[in-house]
């Protein structure tokens, strides 16, 4: 049909380039040579035209096409994701039901066995004693008993070990807490330690949910008293707040940070690390220049560490805070916030100011009557702060429900006591020992030690 259309159309435009050079010739009397000319130059024009028109007009078709074809296929590109998110969570539950199942009988046979094991001792232990008894009653009293009608009890088993602390402080045992010192000896004893480099670092791993492979790790402060003991960081940080200690000891951290991540970073590029900075080291003009030459020489970092701060002092930064925010960012450097009280809060706002990173805690996720009156509902907070470039991470999970649950909330990372505690960094990787075998959240071996 199109074919003929075309014919036609040519057969016509022949037509009237020959009337008009008949015309020409004819009626006008113009000479032969002049009105063949003009006849073909019309001829010509008309060709042209025809063939732009058909052009542009078959480019606006083809255009429509190729759009219907990118809506069909956005459309069909939402589905398969919906379907692949849907069956994540599918496969998640289902794997977590047969792992509850799973672990559910055999803690409870193993405490089985164990009670039944006491009960016999104990029954063993007062039929032992009950027989001495027995046999004092009825032997003289300066006959001695002989020594195979007595079995000394058997020894008691010893006592399993303590369970894993479920947060910071109870993973911390044997300290003093500064009892009995007043704020001017804390302040003395947290500047001693910080003289005498016993400010140590910690690192606790953040994973991917569900697969639970280690993503980041978290620095985290303790200080190490005379008398060894520890002091997690949220006993010590508002005391050399206080004093005007933290720039110093931010300055410290740093340092080690960078001398961790350069580690991580030969080691696997997908893992990074989360150092936190108080705010006052934004505000002091000394410590803080040399934060900034230092990470003018480490930007290859850039990527892999990030500087966290608490929601509070969010809250509370000022005009110079936010320079100090810009400084970091100017040189690649992005943000993450923990801490986090509340769910009042503006993503948008975040990411402008180069945030990438907020960690919730899980009992604030889940905890629906706590966040009735949130401006966002825990269940859009995932997708809300993704729209913005911003990932959320659940911290402080301590049971596999949390972890379930927190699969409703599309969470992809979690931290907290169920997947690792934090664990000591070990001396000989900061001052550059073998490199070893890659890090993982249950043993990193390369880093840190066997225990918090």
């Amino acid at each position: 049909m199109r074919r003929i259309s075309a014919i036609f159309i040519a057969a016509c435009m022949v037509v009237i380039a020959g009337a008009l050079g008949a015309v020409l010739y004819l009626g006008l009397r113009v000479d032969a040579t002049t009105s063949a000319i003009v006849a073909i130059a019309a001829l010509t024009a008309m060709a042209l035209y025809n063939t732009i028109s058909n052009r542009l007009r078959d480019r606006d078709d083809l255009g429509d096409q190729i759009a219907d074809l990118s809506r069909g296929t956005a459309d069909l590109a939402r589905q398969v994701a919906e379907l692949g998110r849907r069956l994540n969570g599918v496969e998640a539950r289902v794997e977590s039901t047969v792992t509850r199942a799973r672990g559910a009988d055999d803690p409870i046979a193993a405490e089985i066995g164990e009670l039944g094991g006491l009960v016999r001792q104990i029954a063993d232990t007062v039929a032992a004693h009950e027989a001495a008894l027995q046999g004092e009653s009825v032997m003289r009293p300066v006959t001695a008993m002989p020594s195979h009608d007595f079995q000394p009890a058997p020894a008691m088993p010893a006592p399993p070990e303590a369970p894993l602390a479920l947060s910071e402080s109870d993973a911390v045992s044997g300290t003093r807490r500064f009892a009995g010192l007043s704020r001017e000896g804390i302040g003395e004893l947290i500047g001693r330690a910080a003289d005498a480099n016993r400010i140590d670092l910690y690192l606790q791993p953040i994973v991917t949910l569900p697969q639970r492979k280690v993503r980041y790790y978290e620095a985290l402060s303790r200080l190490r008293t005379e008398e060894s003991d520890i002091i997690p960081a949220g006993d010590f940080i508002d005391y050399a707040e206080a004093v005007g200690l933290m720039p110093k000891i931010d300055n410290l951290l740093l340092f080690r940070c960078v001398q961790v991540t350069r580690r991580l970073q030969l080691k696997s590029r997908d893992v990074g690390l989360f150092c936190n900075i108080s705010a006052s080291t934004l505000t002091d003009a000394g410590y803080f220049r040399q934060i900034l030459d230092f990470m003018d020489a480490n930007r290859a970092l850039a990527n892999a560490l990030m500087f966290e701060f608490t929601q509070e002092a969010y809250r509370s930064f000022g005009p110079m805070e936010n320079e100090g925010l810009s400084a970091l960012a100017e040189r690649g450097f992005r943000f993450s916030m923990d801490h986090v009280t509340d769910l009042r809060m503006d993503p948008k706002e975040l990411a402008d100011r180069w945030f990438r990173f907020l960690k919730v805690p899980a009992k604030l996720l889940l905890n629906k009557a706590a966040n009735a009156q949130s401006d966002i509902h825990p269940e859009d907070l995932a997708d809300l702060l993704a729209r913005s470039g911003i990932d959320l991470i659940a911290e402080r999970i301590e049971n596999e429900n949390m972890v379930v649950d927190l699969l409703e909330y599309d969470v992809r990372f979690g931290q907290g006591f169920l997947f690792s505690a934090p664990r000591p960094v070990r001396a000989e990787a900061l001052h550059g020992a073998s490199d070893g075998d890659k890090p993982s959240a249950e043993d990193v071996s390369e880093f840190v030690g066997a225990g918090a």
